[in-house]
């Protein structure tokens, strides 16, 4: 199983679900509802109009190219991923989005690049995790949860390593013993064959 395929379907049901509420007919209001409803007023010069919300399919849109893109980036040679990730760091400073957040947290997230740029990528998804409303909060919650996950597998990794090399120094040692202790059987042998060579009569001359 791949260890990005738990983020695919996890974000593939919460769009599911996002769309799901989004195609469900509205009911018609009354007609005295109608009637009492605000009017809304035309949009003032000079003032800034309000960004329309972006739809579910344009989400799913930017969460299936994330994960195209963690998928390619992981499959790249160090020096490669080195540039893709210099690459996605210049165009968040020069953009500031969010999906340019998230990017360049993914590609700092991916399995072989410098140590301490997890901790990079956890404090960029930090603020998209803690909006709720923000379009990309749902794949930076799974992408954080992930970089946690392999920093804990990674600590028990090591954990195993440094208990696998106490062992075998450990056996290291046993082994000196043992050689110590045959050694010593050795020579007590010698000892004891030279003693009772001397507690021997010696022949009788003819």
């Amino acid at each position: 199983m791949k260890p990005w395929a738990p983020v695919t379907a996890a974000v593939l049901f919460v769009t599911a679900c996002a769309t799901q509420q989004t195609e469900e007919p509205a009911s018609e209001p009354p007609a005295e509802d109608v009637a009492a409803a605000p009017q809304v007023e035309p949009p003032v010069k000079g003032r800034p109009a309000a960004k329309p919300e972006r739809g579910p399919a344009v989400r799913l849109a930017e969460f299936e190219m994330l994960l195209a893109d963690f998928e390619r980036l992981r499959r790249l040679p160090s020096a490669e991923l080195a540039r893709e990730q210099e690459a996605a760091r210049q165009a968040f400073n020069q953009s500031r989005s969010e999906l340019a957040r998230v990017r360049l947290a993914m590609a700092l997230a991916v399995p072989g690049s410098p140590p301490g740029e997890e901790l990079r990528a956890l404090e960029l998804l930090d603020p998209v995790i803690k909006n709720p409303s923000a379009a990309l909060h749902g794949i930076a919650f799974l992408m954080a949860a992930y970089i946690q996950e392999q920093r804990r597998l990674f600590a028990h990794i090591q954990g195993l390593q440094q208990n696998n090399q106490g062992l075998q120094q450990n056996v290291q040692a046993l082994q000196q013993n043992v050689q110590g202790l045959q050694q010593k059987l050795d020579a007590l042998r010698t000892l004891e064959r030279s003693l009772t060579e001397r507690r021997e009569p010696a022949p009788k001359r003819k």
